[in-house]
């Protein structure tokens, strides 16, 4: 089985956090739950720090502040109805496999927002990356119905992980 993540570290806090684990598990049960295999998709997620993200926060989405996760999505993939589920990507093969997007997340903020909020760093930055993935899928939240529906499917995925809701 090929990994679904391909990870770049540029923080060394990441590496010692067990980056690449919590994301291949976040990762896989994306995948699980959308009914994909996971051997026909690839991401990548880099682990950076709060200057690094908000550097990128600033030159993607013109704001100079740092920020828990971004993602960029290999194409646009929203649905056109709010609320509505987005398509699902088209798959790659097992030595091609389909990219779906980028995702970077920040260790000072998602280590400041876990403490904040009482929750181990784990469940924090498992939910991080799975709310990132389904931004590559093309799930948002811009609209409340679109909203509705991606919260009730990170939902999903986290109980199958075992962790409880973060709404």
């Amino acid at each position: 089985m090929n990994a679904i993540v391909d990870h770049v570290i540029e923080d060394a806090r990441w590496q010692t956090f067990g980056l690449q684990a919590a994301s291949e598990r976040a990762a896989l049960a994306v995948v699980a739950e959308l009914g994909l295999e996971p051997d026909l998709y690839q991401m990548v997620i880099m682990g950076c720090d709060d200057a690094r993200i908000a550097g990128l926060n600033t030159e993607f989405r013109d704001k100079p502040v740092p920020t828990n996760v971004l993602s960029w999505p290999s194409e646009e993939r929203g649905s056109e109805f709010a609320g509505e589920a987005p398509d699902l990507p088209e798959p790659g093969s097992v030595d091609d496999p389909a990219h779906l997007g980028d995702i970077a997340i920040a260790w000072e903020t998602c280590a400041r927002e876990a403490a904040e909020q009482g929750k181990p760093m784990e469940d924090h930055v498992v939910h991080l990356i799975v709310h990132g993935i389904l931004h590559l899928l093309g799930y948002d939240h811009i609209d409340d119905a679109d909203a509705e529906l991606m919260e009730a499917t990170e939902v999903r995925i986290l109980a199958r992980l075992g962790i409880a809701d973060p709404y």
